[in-house]
């Protein structure tokens, strides 16, 4: 059965599935050539196998996975902020329209601000994780926000956070010019009091939580293996190393991978 009150079934697995898609080439398998693309640092890959005593399979899964992993956030930014267009009173403008707002709510009935009354809209920037923001970027966030502010007085603003440090909904306090500055109806919202706000349900994120792997299993499995990677940068690596006129297979290996950094270097070119 179908839990979630507040989104449709159909809606949430169109929404996994669009997130997804968006890891786009980053789902292709992985060569040498790719995985060697902007020059790994082959001092830190021996580093890293000696120090946590791992195999040659696991330090290279684990570099792949981390250069994989390095642009995949803007990918769940998308899940986390879009997701919202399937939630009533809920619009998520277009990139860069609509005064750059990541999610606009509005309520006809109100929506209570602690210690501020009722306003009837709320305008959200998201951001993945707390500490993304520098305090220059933070202070021009603000600033935007106290403009909206000025141009709308039966609204307030929202800096919502997926990874909070704690479940809250705060008075966001930052500093601007090297001043200490906090506005009422400027919030700082974790991501499950959103949910709660938006939904009426204290518990929302939790429930789709709860759901979510589901979903996303049901939902690779509808790729029908058409997004599982076959990366073979180890079998090449392997191959390279049986050439290393080395006794040692553990140093060929080693060899193998500082060619992949120090080929033209003094040394290593002959």
């Amino acid at each position: 059965m179908w839990n979630l009150t507040y989104i449709s079934e159909e809606d949430f697995s169109n929404h996994v599935k669009a997130t997804i898609k968006k890891y786009g080439e980053k789902l292709e398998s992985f060569n040498l050539k790719r995985f060697n693309k902007n020059i790994i640092d082959p001092i830190k890959l021996i580093f890293d196998k000696m120090v946590y005593q791992s195999s040659w399979e696991e330090i290279i899964s684990n570099e792949i996975f981390r250069q994989r992993d390095k642009s995949n956030n803007n990918d769940i930014g998308y899940f986390h902020q879009r997701i919202f267009q399937y939630i009533k009173n809920c619009h998520v403008p277009i990139n860069g329209e609509e005064g750059g707002w990541d999610v606009i709510y509005k309520n006809p009935n109100g929506i209570e601000i602690p210690n501020a009354g009722s306003v009837h809209t709320v305008y959200v920037e998201m951001k993945n994780k707390h500490n993304t923001m520098n305090s220059a970027s933070a202070g021009k966030t603000f600033i935007k926000m106290q403009n909206q502010l000025l141009n709308d007085d039966d609204c307030a603003c929202f800096l919502v956070e997926a990874i909070a440090q704690r479940s809250q909904n705060i008075k966001w306090e930052t500093t601007v010019d090297k001043k200490k500055v906090g506005h009422k109806l400027i919030r700082r919202v974790s991501l499950d009091n959103f949910y709660a706000i938006v939904t009426g349900q204290d518990d929302a994120f939790y429930q789709m939580c709860m759901i979510l792997p589901c979903v996303i299993e049901k939902t690779v499995k509808e790729f029908e293996g058409t997004i599982v990677p076959h990366d073979t940068v180890i079998d090449e690596l392997k191959a390279l190393s049986s050439k290393e006129n080395v006794e040692s297979e553990d140093l060929a290996m080693a060899m193998a991978v500082y060619m992949l950094g120090f080929g033209s270097y003094k040394g290593f070119a002959k």
